[in-house]
């Protein structure tokens, strides 16, 4: 039965295993549903302040609001020196200036990038600016990083934080009071975005190990993570030991299904049948929308990747539109333009959905229906 994302998170919080993996295709709500599961544990008060210790006090998060706190000032006038600003904000100044995890930071940073990569907080933590050391022994100063990279850098941050709530609350003798004492829950969504594959595997690994270390029967730490990345789902699925995940879907009328399922996405999503099946239906009931040219673009690389193409786009029509096909499935999935917030399509737009998606069933016609 389809859901509100608010009973979805009531479903999650009233869910008492220590670790709810949750499979989602971008578009269908996975950001907003840790937001609307922060605010279920943590509700909004008048008070910013007021509200942000108590959040903290209950849960810690990670999604892609996290990300935008971070913004480069790439000092056009000068060019010289491009800095990462820090928005003001209670999260970064809490982790950094209270809990002093700015070592710990830096160290797993370098972990997952280089240790020739050197991050330096200004003095009162609103920027950072970063060098990198080559092998004569000189230092290239004010250096602007990847993208991969500076995702990098933001989940360390949160990756530091966690690592120290676990060892604090695992200290079963100690007696001490501390900040994470009353801590309920650690919410991660897709702590992905813009990393390549070789990092993706380490950071779920890693991110594995450190959640196995957490001693449930003691602390009581529950973690939910959710990610729209088929690998880092399926090795956090297998590194933990589950015995089963979830797949959120979004309906046609708005609302969620949350379904449980048995194996990794391999052996229980059979996602190419499911993205094949959700566009299909999507086009019976002139319903398009600007998401499911995420899915579009998803079962294009689903599909290249089984017949052993480097780039989804070689799928395409080999004609002389392909250029343009491949730029509105880009733009549609992947826009960042500001002003672009509209989820309804032109009818050329939603003609394209259908000749893209027949093409690429017809020609490959290895997806047959299950009808």
């Amino acid at each position: 039965m389809s859901k509100s994302l608010n009973e979805i998170a009531r479903e999650l919080k009233d869910n008492n295993k220590k670790v709810q993996l949750i499979y989602a295709f971008n578009g269908t709500g996975k950001t907003r549903l840790s937001k609307v599961f922060k605010e279920s544990i943590a509700p909004k008060n008048t008070s910013d302040d007021s509200e942000n210790e108590l959040a903290r006090h209950k849960i810690l998060y990670y999604n892609a609001f996290t990300e935008d706190l971070f913004y480069w000032d790439n000092d056009l006038t000068e060019d010289k020196e491009p800095k990462l600003k820090i928005q003001p904000n209670t999260f970064t100044d809490w982790v950094l200036r209270e809990q002093g995890q700015e070592q710990n930071l830096v160290k797993n940073f370098q972990y997952y990038t280089s240790n020739k990569l050197t991050p330096k907080f200004s003095e009162n933590f609103d920027e950072v600016t970063f060098s990198f050391a080559r092998g004569n022994d000189e230092i290239e100063e004010n250096i602007k990083i990847s993208k991969g990279e500076e995702s990098n850098f933001v989940w360390s941050i949160f990756y530091s934080l966690i690592d120290e709530v676990i060892q604090i609350r695992n200290q079963k003798e100690n007696g001490q009071v501390s900040n994470f004492d009353t801590l309920e829950y650690i919410f991660i969504d897709d702590p992905v975005s813009s990393l390549d594959e070789n990092h993706l595997i380490e950071l779920a690994v890693d991110l594995a190990k450190l959640i196995k270390s957490s001693d449930f029967g003691f602390n009581k730490i529950k973690f939910i993570v959710t990610t729209h990345n088929s690998i880092f789902y399926n090795i956090l699925y297998r590194e933990l030991g589950l015995n089963e995940g979830m797949l959120l879907e979004k309906k046609q009328d708005g609302l969620f299904e949350l379904h449980t399922k048995k194996g990794d996405s391999n052996t229980s999503f059979n996602y190419h049948i499911y993205l094949k099946h959700t566009l299909e239906n999507a086009i019976s009931n002139n319903a398009i929308e600007k998401y499911h040219f995420t899915l579009l673009r998803n079962l294009y690389e689903k599909t290249a990747s089984f017949l052993g193409y480097k780039e989804w786009s070689s799928l395409l029509p080999d004609d002389s539109r392909n250029a343009y096909y491949s730029r509105i499935i880009n733009f549609s999935s992947h826009s960042s333009l500001a002003g672009e917030t509209s989820v309804y399509l032109t009818d050329a737009e939603k003609n394209i959905v259908v000749f893209l998606l027949n093409d690429l069933t017809t020609r490959y016609n290895f997806f047959k229906s299950t009808e």
